[in-house]
């Protein structure tokens, strides 16, 4: 694991973390068709570069330290911002909003309980199941925004925006209870200090 700081995927990633607030403005900012397939775009941007960024590292050997932390960064800080925009603007229900939020708290409150034990730990293992969480609620967003406007197309696209929010709530999960329980092997190997 290398300690640079400026390799491709880091760029990558620092891309997706600079959308964030220009996703939010376009959403709940002029609130315009036009601005409304721009915000999607940039939301199948981030998905796509959070797939490409990983490819990169590995392919070319540049994983580093920082891109550990960028890239899931990057990914809840989307992923926030994004059904805060949705559920402001009624696109998604506020139960989803809570329950996406909900987990976030209990896995950010378990880590908060490993830093107060230990601080030499590294950063957790990145699951199949949370890759492919992620990955179904980056297509589920865009949908549901697309699909949030009049007529038969956006009717279609909101059944399969649906199909990929049930999914990757329930991946999501699952990814948590296997993050909390590697919290729970790091809490049982910690020595007290």
């Amino acid at each position: 694991m290398g300690d640079r700081i400026f390799t491709w995927p880091n760029v990558l990633s620092a891309a997706r973390l600079a959308g964030v607030p220009v996703f939010l403005w376009l959403v709940l900012g002029p609130r315009t068709a036009t601005t409304d397939i721009i915000a999607a775009g940039l939301l199948g941007f981030a998905g796509f570069s959070d797939w490409l960024d990983g490819k990169l590292a590995r392919a070319f050997n540049q994983e580093s330290r920082l891109g550990q932390l960028l890239d899931p960064l990057a990914d809840r800080l989307y992923i926030a911002a994004t059904i805060i925009a949705l559920a402001v603007r009624g696109i998604i229900p506020w139960w989803l909003f809570g329950l996406i939020v909900a987990r976030e708290l209990c896995v950010t409150l378990a880590l908060f309980g490993v830093l107060r034990r230990r601080t030499d730990y590294d950063a957790l293992s990145v699951s199949f199941v949370g890759k492919a969480a992620t990955l179904c609620l980056m297509y589920a967003f865009p949908l549901l925004f697309l699909g949030a406007h009049g007529g038969v197309a956006s009717e279609v696209v909101r059944v399969f925006g649906w199909g990929f929010a049930i999914w990757g709530v329930a991946l999501y999960w699952w990814a948590a209870l296997l993050y909390l329980t590697q919290i729970r092997d790091l809490v049982k190997g910690a020595q007290p200090t």
